[in-house]
């Protein structure tokens, strides 16, 4: 990616002077902002749109940073707000692979026909909140909850297309109609002077937005723009000011270039001869331009942007001084941005509870993270997708209406609104005066580069007499009474830290230290690095009473709640003869059992080796669970450090050259070179204490980069297979985790039961991790029919390796 920032940085338009030094302090602070305050985006794949009291909202969030997947953030947030701004949830999962999986339950008194949600990273809070996510849901509701809904009032946002109206210069003006909520609204109106005197006529074009132009605009004049919108409420509002001097950008957006026209007014102020031009783009520079108008008001140039990554290209005017004039927004899009997944429909069920089989296909080289949903065809689609989210919405500001639109063909007519969309809805990510200053951002919120990070501070006389190297051995234990025990070392102030920790819901936390006597005369005080729960910032509006319902979709809606409420009172006065199911699954073996007891999420994919540590007679032989690998597992060698230390690990581990990520129930252990050093940590566990191991091939897209060296995972034993009291203080600590994941079930229906347990689903499927490789290319996804559907829609969206997006939607009836 840097070979083509410095690709597309030597196309240069004009010839650039050496003899200004602040363009170099320009260029420098832009790519500094972009080196170390690069901001992340976020998309979120739902299951759907509408949702009913009760369900469940399941979705897969995926995180850039630039033009490719974010590595910056371990943690994703996800506030839920209702329809008067009061925070319902917060909830919080662990990132892996540069995205997060989750869900949230709607209550099943909730009242409200809206729900808000607002997700964001630590990050990505020392930011402009205008670009953390924020969606609205619409939640299914009888009719009369909304009877009470207020007047729609029409407002007129104006926009000069460079920021100012100047003096003497031809001024397009785009303009955006929109109700209190923020939907758009259609109007008819007029230009015209303070005089009364006509100028032009305008209309909106699309979703509320329209433009106008006005020949050499006057400042002696006021100008007024007067209005009837849909509703035929009719309304006014005076132009912004308008400059003496100053100067402006108009562009065209052309086939891989871009005509670029510079105008400055008459007055010949020594600031406005010589002007800079700056494209940047996610906080890169792409190029830049000296423009000469020293014996011109006008300048024509062009940019070629056939070498630019598809995005939102931010064009800044500067005047000799280096101080910003003008600005104004462009979308360039090359067509660069995706790959290709295919959808293969492989066995169709025709009747209700029938076996669906699809196939997806990714014929790519590199390593796809994707997400699939099945849902019933006649619902609600969404209209926003991961590639208008991620290339356009993510770098805007405002509420865009129907974002996927602009993605969805080439014509001449879509370009044109797409570029009414810059006009109304310009990006400031950049304080031109703190960057004249040479100040950054201040960083209230340092990055979550590993997951739930345990710290505290040790107290008591104790520490006085620490040596300089001590350690903390802290016992963790889960609601279900598993444990991980963990040494961390202490400094002589008693602080200690350590991260990479991965577990839900709560946690107790037990400890005690190497020297004995100190647990007696100690007190712990624990934090984490989570982010608390935040107040309700959400702006308190009558969201519902704005809502505009698709009679249709509320149609079908209704029906599946009617249709299940039947089958449901079926249910329950229907008494069902005997049944006998014959199976034709494979049974579950040992392994699997033990599998399911202790695995979740991708951990409980199919992995190169399984071992049940508890059930092995000759597996507490072995002096520790690398040796036992090395006994049992093809390409798994030892070899010994030329030099070993008290804090190095006795050996380095391998699985055919490969160094693999190493997990302690499910919890990345980070290689730092101490006494914590993960092969440390696990080579100390006595195999008595150990229950479970599994050894997953490379590459394993939870770990870190990606995982080309496979992972070992280890699994200590439960508090059902073995009672043991802790040799610690009996005061303990309650921490709070990531929230808790549900898994999506999917009912297998068997011949033998086909006609009983009446189904009424909405989705029918959904897969949070879809995952291909080189390798593996291909994964086949199973699922049936409800009782209700007669037409399937099947989403895909995912991301690969090489920061390349896909959005595929397929209908199966």
């Amino acid at each position: 990616m840097k070979n083509l920032y410095l690709t597309v940085c030597s196309i240069f338009i004009l010839i650039i002077t050496s003899n200004c030094l602040f363009a170099q302090d320009v260029d420098s602070v832009i790519n500094i902002y972009g080196d170390q305050f690069q901001q992340e985006k976020i998309h979120i794949h739902f299951d759907k749109f509408v949702y009913n009291k009760g369900e469940t909202i399941w979705f897969k969030a995926y995180l850039m940073a630039g033009f490719e997947a974010s590595n910056l953030s371990k943690n994703f947030y996800a506030d839920w707000y209702d329809a008067k701004g009061n925070l319902i949830a917060h909830t919080l999962f662990p990132v892996s692979g540069s995205s997060a999986k989750g869900q949230f339950v709607l209550p099943e008194n909730y009242t409200f026909s809206s729900l808000h949600l607002r997700a964001y990273t630590k990050w990505m809070l020392n930011f402009d909140s205008s670009f953390l996510f924020e969606k609205d849901f619409m939640i299914n509701q009888p009719p009369e909850k909304n009877t009470n809904s207020i007047s729609p009032i029409t407002e007129v946002h104006l926009f000069p297309e460079s920021g100012d109206l100047v003096n003497g210069v031809n001024s397009k003006i785009a303009f955006l109609a929109s109700n209190q909520n923020g939907d758009p609204v259609t109007i008819r109106g007029a230009i015209k002077t303070s005089s009364n005197e006509f100028i032009d006529s305008f209309f909106t074009e699309h979703d509320g937005m329209g433009s106008f132009v006005i020949d050499k605009i006057n400042a002696d004049e006021t100008y007024f723009i007067f209005w009837t919108d849909q509703y035929g409420n009719p309304g006014y509002k005076a132009l912004p000011d308008i400059k003496k001097s100053g100067a402006v950008i108009q562009v065209q957006a052309l086939n891989k270039k871009i005509l670029i026209g510079i105008q400055r007014s008459d007055i010949k102020t020594d600031n406005l001869k010589t002007l800079y031009l700056l494209a940047h783009m996610n906080q890169q520079v792409l190029s830049k331009s000296k423009i000469n108008l020293e014996n011109g008001s006008f300048a024509l140039t062009e940019i070629n942007t056939a070498e630019y990554p598809t995005g939102v290209l931010q064009l800044t005017l500067f005047n000799a001084s280096w101080q910003p004039v003008a600005e104004r927004i462009v979308f360039v899009n090359n067509h660069q941005y995706q790959f290709s997944p295919e959808i293969n429909t492989i066995i169709k069920g025709e009747n209700k509870r029938d076996k669906n089989i699809i196939e997806i296909n990714v014929t790519d080289s590199v390593i796809s993270n994707m997400s699939v949903s099945v849902t019933d065809a006649g619902l609600l689609r969404e209209k926003n997708s991961i590639i208008s989210q991620l290339l356009l919405c993510s770098d805007i500001k405002g509420k865009i209406t129907n974002p996927s639109y602009y993605f969805e063909n080439t014509e001449d007519s879509t370009k044109h609104f797409l570029d009414l969309l810059m006009l109304t809805h310009g990006w400031r990510r950049f304080k031109w005066d703190d960057m004249v200053d040479v100040k950054f951002p201040v960083i209230n919120y340092p990055r979550d580069s590993d997951y739930i990070e345990i710290g505290g501070t040790a107290k008591g006389r104790a520490f006085r007499n620490l040596e300089e190297k001590d350690f903390v051995t802290l016992i963790l234990v889960a609601r279900d009474s598993s444990r991980q025990i963990i040494p961390v070392s202490i400094e002589q102030n008693g602080i200690f830290s350590k991260s990479g920790f991965v577990f839900f819901d709560t946690i107790n936390v037990y400890y005690s230290f190497k020297q004995k006597n100190l647990a007696d005369k100690t007190s712990i005080d624990f934090r984490t690095n989570l982010f608390s729960t935040p107040n309700s910032y959400i702006k308190a509006i009558d969201r519902e009473s704005l809502l505009q319902f698709d009679s249709a979709q509320y149609v079908r809606e209704q029906f599946f709640i009617e249709e299940e409420k039947r089958l449901e009172k079926i249910r329950s006065t229907t008494t069902l003869k005997d049944v006998t199911v014959i199976s034709r699954m494979k049974p579950k073996t040992k392994l699997d059992i033990v599998d399911e007891k202790y695995t979740t999420g991708a951990f409980a994919f199919e992995s190169k080796f399984r071992a049940d540590i508890v059930n092995d007679p000759v597996a507490n032989t072995y002096y520790d669970i690398f040796r036992y690998l090395q006994s049992r597992v093809p390409g798994v060698e030892i070899t010994v450090p030329q030099q070993i230390s008290a804090s190095s690990p006795p050996y380095n581990i391998t699985i055919r050259g490969d160094v693999p990520a190493l997990y302690l129930n499910e919890s990345y252990l980070n290689p730092f070179p101490d006494a914590s050093d993960p092969i440390n940590v696990l080579a100390r566990i006595p195999m008595s204490e150990i229950a479970y191991i599994k050894v997953f091939n490379s590459p394993f897209i939870l770990a870190p980069g990606g995982g080309p060296g496979g992972a070992i995972v280890v699994y200590t034993k439960k508090g059902d297979e073995k009672k043991e009291s802790f040799s610690t203080i009996d005061e303990k600590k309650l921490l709070i985790g990531y929230t808790k994941y549900r898994e999506f079930f999917s009912p297998n229906y068997s011949d033998s039961v086909k006609s009983f347990a009446p189904d009424a689903r909405t989705t029918l499927y959904w897969n949070p991790y879809v995952l291909t490789n080189t390798k593996n290319h291909k994964v086949q996804l199973e699922f049936y029919n409800n009782d209700i559907s007669k037409r399937l829609r099947v989403v895909l969206e995912g991301i690969n390796a090489e920061g390349k997006l896909a959005h595929i939607e397929k209908v199966i009836e």
